[in-house]
């Protein structure tokens, strides 16, 4: 195993899905195996929206249920609920003073989500990044798995690094973007040029890892192709948008070849594929759901996990936050 480690986290706001899944949650899994895996269930970050506290007290626990159902490995892994350990909110208070409110206003996540808030830009909503940069730098991360909405959140926090680097010494190290090789980019169901999102009122654009097989299938038979019926991948045809995006989930969910896909699928209908990948879907996601459904029945075992997370956690994030007070200062 390297000794790289690397940082991630998920915000539990509704249920993951297959984008979320087939995207980074799989390879959360996967890099186990090789790196040491810090995980986050990043629930502070989901208070920049007014959240109805019973909802999301269930939605946090849900959330951390679900990463140890696809195999997260808690012996292995560092996994634990992001308000658990108070270093966080700590260090992005001392950050926050390293961090230029100019940086902070070109962030372009601000700008979409103060549109689609409108009615509370607050100003959490403003210095997430500077919590983002903490949750990173607090473990000494040498690699982020990041999207490309993501990229200009990891260059602030490199940049606040430095900033503080020069002002005291080395303290924090430089994190690395880190993009998995084998992650898919998966598209809505009802709107295949957009991305796959849990926040989609439409119901049938997205699966969760917890509907039941019968839901799968009946969305994936609801999805949007076009008018045509052959089953080749194109991805210079924006008109093939829909059946691309169902070929992509069919191959990250079997682990077979476009053209093994094709070939399979050869002489027959949409109809026909779109079963056949809601089929594959629901036999990947049978096994997480059961466990699922296994671990929240035992309550004091889940908790128990979250107590060990967040003892590890805490055990690695107070080496950094104490070389900071020092250099800072503090008493």
């Amino acid at each position: 195993m390297s000794e790289k480690t690397i940082f991630s986290a998920i915000q539990p706001t509704n249920t993951p899905h297959l984008g979320n899944y087939l995207g980074a949650l799989k390879n959360w899994v996967l890099m186990q195996n090789d790196y040491n895996c810090i995980y986050s269930v990043a629930d502070l970050h989901a208070v920049t929206i007014r959240q109805v506290p019973a909802k999301f007290r269930a939605q946090i626990r849900e959330t951390y249920a679900i990463l140890i159902a696809i195999g997260i490995d808690i012996k292995k892994t560092t996994l634990f609920v992001q308000s658990h350990n108070p270093h966080h909110a700590e260090l992005s208070w001392l950050l926050s003073c390293y961090t230029q409110f100019g940086e902070l206003s070109r962030m372009t996540q601000f700008k979409d989500k103060s549109e689609k808030h409108s009615e509370n830009i607050n100003a959490g909503l403003f210095t997430y990044p500077v919590l983002q940069a903490a949750d990173i730098l607090l473990y000494q991360a040498d690699l982020v798995p990041i999207g490309a909405d993501q990229k200009q959140h990891l260059e602030l926090s490199r940049d606040i690094a430095v900033r503080f680097n020069n002002a005291h010494s080395p303290t924090f190290t430089l994190p690395e973007p880190h993009i998995p090789q084998n992650s898919a980019r998966i598209m809505s169901l009802s709107s295949p040029d957009k991305k796959m999102s849990k926040s989609d009122e439409n119901p049938n654009a997205s699966v969760s890892l917890l509907d039941e097989r019968d839901v799968i299938i009946k969305k994936f038979k609801r999805a949007v192709t076009d008018s045509s019926s052959e089953i080749v991948y194109n991805e210079n045809a924006p008109e093939k948008a829909g059946i691309n995006n169902l070929i992509s989930i069919y191959t990250a969910v079997t682990g077979k070849s476009i053209s093994e896909c094709e070939k399979e699928f050869s002489g027959k209908g949409y109809g026909d594929f779109k079963l056949g990948v809601g089929e594959a879907v629901a036999d990947a996601f049978a096994d997480i759901r059961g466990e699922y459904e296994r671990l929240t029945a035992d309550k004091e075992y889940l908790e128990a996990c979250m107590r060990e997370g967040a003892e590890k956690a805490l055990k690695c994030s107070v080496k950094t936050l104490r070389k900071v007070y020092k250099k800072i200062g503090l008493v």
